[in-house]
């Protein structure tokens, strides 16, 4: 029977934990220092091993994970879960944050997207009446 490995590429344990589609992609944020293990800046070929913490920010929304397990597979979201920990105050931050951003959509101009023809028509008609 096949031992799981001692460490693992950074790029393809982030693949594997299913925080991103592909590889390259993983790379990619990897390149833009969006990525971070223990603290320090981190290069794609980086290899990590159990317990070493990263922090990665994605879609501008911060992650902090502490490495449980390497796999080498892609394995399905339940189990790719078992490969970390993350910590419960970034969690709480990044939900307060997806709100804040929820909250600020509500607030804009056009919430439903822009005003259809028939929208517009109406709005040209209030303002004729008004004037």
């Amino acid at each position: 029977m096949k031992q799981p490995p001692a460490t693992m590429r950074l790029d393809k344990w982030l693949w594997a934990a299913r925080f991103f589609k592909t590889r390259g992609l993983a790379q990619k944020q990897i390149e833009l220092n969006r990525v971070s293990v223990n603290g320090a800046k981190a290069k794609t070929s980086k290899y990590i091993t159990v317990g070493d913490v990263i922090d990665l920010t994605l879609n501008s929304l911060p992650y902090k994970l502490t490495v449980l397990a390497l796999n080498e597979q892609r394995r399905p979201a339940p189990e790719a879960r078992l490969l970390y920990q993350e910590d419960e105050a970034t969690a709480q931050n990044r939900e307060a944050q997806k709100l804040l951003d929820q909250a600020s959509r509500i607030t804009a101009a056009y919430p439903d997207g822009r005003p259809t023809k028939r929208d517009r028509r109406q709005l040209d008609k209030m303002k004729r009446d008004s004037w």
